[in-house]
């Protein structure tokens, strides 16, 4: 037996090892592939004659979850509740005694707090607010499917890509795009019309419990925590093709979605509406870095990134440092009769839960710890390095060669 297969022998069984060398060129990293160089475009794109048509594959669903990734057939459960709705408005009106529409709980907030001054309505929690966060789970599948695949994948071809898998990415962060600058500007709205602006960490504190909140905040807080949601069935269910970081991102969708929830239904909403806007702002930043990265546009991809380094590091860890220290630090600035458990009474503030709070947290906090020297790797690589590799995916396999910048 040849000594290269003993060794090959030996090796077979052992688990691979992976470092952050690896990660900090694997192409298939959330994070850092999409900043490792393209093919070039232009004069210096390899020739290839006759490309093949582009494939129309999609992961195998469920008939129940075809809404996932088909837009119309989202679009059809979106508007089964609409339809229903006007359908008993028309109807109630030759009804004597009114009967309550209930289709509007789907796609409107619910939770009236029936003494709020009209000027100055309050919603709280209700039940109904699961059939909200449904209907608002199967919007964002009909929203992310239309960007990503409707209106983006067009726009990526014009630009020149012509690998399935690079359009498929490009399509994903156009949507986060959207996403993310709509969801950072509505969340900058909502929090300057509270107390708590710009992080006044305090008042997360002094005015607890937050459980009679204004329509705005309910209706921004409930419509993030289905985005999440979405997000999360998209990565459980395998409606795209899986990165190598795949854990990574499984654990950071369930501790925000854990998050959200402790927010919600222990009545920290303002707290929770930060750590919101502190993910969505330098996600924005994010998404621009990767889509210009994609098209090649060499030095406004780098510039983009330079700025996002920036805001994320303000906001993911500044920001969420400051908001882990209340946490920690600051929940003694609560009524001292708010802080323990009555569940009857909205509260629940004993001193265990605001340590759970703080180690979620800090859970959220590590990741973005490895993820943020990651992005340090790359900016180093793109200020510091003139070469320009072609990129691979693992499903993108050619034999060009690296080529050099003129």
């Amino acid at each position: 037996m040849s000594g290269e297969s003993k060794t090959a022998r030996r090796t077979a069984g052992r688990p691979r090892k992976l470092s952050t060398a690896i990660l900090e060129t694997d192409r298939n990293h959330h994070l850092t592939g999409p900043f490792e160089p393209q093919t070039p475009l232009g004069p210096l794109t390899p020739d290839r004659p006759n490309p093949p048509p582009f494939p129309t594959k999609q992961a195998p669903v469920h008939g129940l979850l075809a809404w996932a990734i088909k837009p119309s057939s989202a679009l059809k459960v979106l508007c089964i509740p609409i339809v229903l709705f006007y359908n008993w408005e028309l109807v109630a009106r030759y009804v004597s005694t009114p009967i309550p529409n209930p289709f509007g709980h789907f796609f409107l907030i619910s939770g009236y707090v029936q003494n709020s001054k009209p000027d100055d309505p309050r919603y709280s929690k209700s039940w109904w607010d699961l059939a909200f966060l449904a209907y608002y789970i199967v919007f964002f599948s009909f929203l992310r499917q239309s960007i990503a695949v409707k209106l983006a994948h067009p726009v990526a071809r014009y630009f020149g890509l012509r690998k399935e898998a690079k359009i498929d990415r490009f399509g994903e962060q156009a949507y986060a795009l959207v996403y993310f600058a709509i969801a950072g500007a509505w969340g900058y709205r909502v929090m300057s019309q509270l107390p708590t602006f710009w992080y006044k960490t305090e008042h997360f504190w002094l005015d607890y419990p937050q459980w009679a909140i204004t329509p705005e905040l309910k209706c921004y807080y409930l419509m993030q925590w289905a985005y999440w949601w979405q997000q999360f069935l998209v990565l459980v269910l395998g409606l795209e093709k899986p990165r190598k970081d795949y854990w990574e991102l499984v654990a950071h969708h369930f501790v925000t979605i854990w998050l959200i929830f402790w927010g919600y239904v222990f009545n920290m909403t303002w707290l929770g509406m930060a750590v919101y806007m502190s993910m969505d702002i330098p996600d924005a930043f994010l998404a621009l870095s990767k889509l210009l990265n994609y098209i090649q546009y060499t030095r406004a991809k780098v510039v983009a990134f330079v700025v996002f380094m920036g805001v994320w590091t303000y906001f993911r860890h500044y920001i969420n440092l400051r908001i882990i220290w209340s946490v920690v630090f600051e929940p003694a600035l609560a009524p001292k009769s708010a802080r323990r458990l009555a569940i009857s009474e909205g509260l629940f503030l004993p001193q265990y839960l605001e340590l759970a709070i703080a180690a979620s947290l800090s859970l959220l906090q590590i990741l973005n710890v490895f993820w943020y020297y990651l992005m340090w790797k790359i900016l180093i690589k793109a200020v510091f390095t003139r070469e320009v590799d072609d990129d691979r995916s693992d499903d993108e396999g050619d034999d060009e060669e690296p080529l050099k910048k003129e």
